[in-house]
């Protein structure tokens, strides 16, 4: 766990920003990663650095919570949490569970699998 990478990718001025690093400080419990914030201003820049509205988060460069078919994007982005409360940043069991790798397959998986 000590050597994951977490980025927090946010447009300037983004409100959600301190709600997402206060929340991954307490899903992680005590350790202590690197986490970055990285500031995005315009539209290359988001998809350069696989954003997908602010705030993003990713885990060594991919997307914890990656919404189907979303495009690169400087708009906010929500979160809706497994009892369908919605919010500016992921709960803190959703990271705790992402940073821990409990779920990690079924969130990077494609909505629609099926077995052939």
């Amino acid at each position: 766990m000590s050597r994951m990478r977490i980025t927090v990718l946010t447009v300037p001025e983004c409100p959600n920003a301190p709600l997402a690093l206060e929340r991954i400080t307490a899903a992680l419990a005590g350790r202590t990663p690197k986490v970055e914030l990285v500031e995005v201003h315009d539209q290359e820049q988001a998809a350069e650095h696989g954003m997908t509205g602010s705030p993003t988060i990713l885990l060594d460069g991919v997307d914890l919570f990656p919404p189907a078919g979303a495009a690169a994007s400087v708009s906010c982005r929500l979160y809706r949490d497994a009892d369908g409360t919605v919010a500016g940043a992921p709960s803190v069991a959703a990271l705790r569970e992402a940073f821990t790798g409990a779920g990690r397959a079924e969130t990077r998986a494609p909505a629609n699998c099926s077995p052939p």
